[in-house]
């Protein structure tokens, strides 16, 4: 099963994000995404989180029915709705709404692609931008000449790129080091692989 999930950060739908929600199997609200949602007219099939957020007048339109509180304080509202996509059998989850915030919450919601990336796929986007977590490797189609950015989420120990303009060839990333940012693709397909680590792609779309 596909998902959406609509996340809380500062968002403006685009056409094609309208589609999505409106045509999500499986349509989730991170607490206050639901506000987002109401902005157009879609209600999710359920708001979880420990509903904080969600405005009173939000929570009556979407109905008690489609509520499902998740109070405690371990995780994030995202992360609880995450979990939540899984119990339902989501296999993968678009995630919209994630970073436009504060940078803590964006910081920790970036993260969550590599904690949950392996058991479901996952990805955020923006209007402009995907997010794609890599755990061993992948290829990405993406127009020659636009930029893209590999990130390791920590340190990587060997990490391979090629259809970029700056390859590497098994050497290590990290955030306290080196990382490949701003490459641009000479190539019509970018080839990523990692070995001891995480990396997150961040792709033109």
């Amino acid at each position: 099963m596909d998902a959406v999930i609509v996340a809380n950060a500062p968002f403006r739908f685009w056409p094609e994000a309208v589609r999505w929600v409106r045509q999500a199997g499986l349509l989730l609200a991170a607490d206050g995404g639901a506000n987002h949602l109401a902005n157009v007219g879609v209600r999710p099939h359920f708001v979880v989180g420990d509903l904080d957020s969600v405005t009173p007048e939000v929570r009556a339109w979407i109905g008690e029915e489609r509520v499902v509180p998740r109070p405690d304080q371990d995780h994030t509202d995202l992360e609880k709705t995450l979990l939540f996509a899984l119990e339902q059998g989501a296999s993968r989850v678009l995630i919209l709404a994630a970073t436009g915030g504060r940078l803590d919450h964006a910081l920790e919601n970036l993260g969550l692609l590599g904690r949950y990336g392996e058991r479901l796929a996952c990805e955020i986007r923006e209007e402009k931008t995907r997010i794609v977590p890599v755990f061993s490797q992948a290829s990405f189609a993406v127009p020659v000449g636009s930029t893209v950015s590999v990130m390791p989420l920590g340190h990587c120990a060997r990490v391979w790129l090629s259809g970029l303009a700056w390859p590497l060839a098994g050497e290590p990333l990290s955030l306290l080091s080196r990382t490949s940012l701003s490459n641009r693709a000479v190539e019509p397909e970018v080839h990523v692989k990692v070995e001891g680590g995480v990396l997150l792609a961040f792709l033109p779309c």
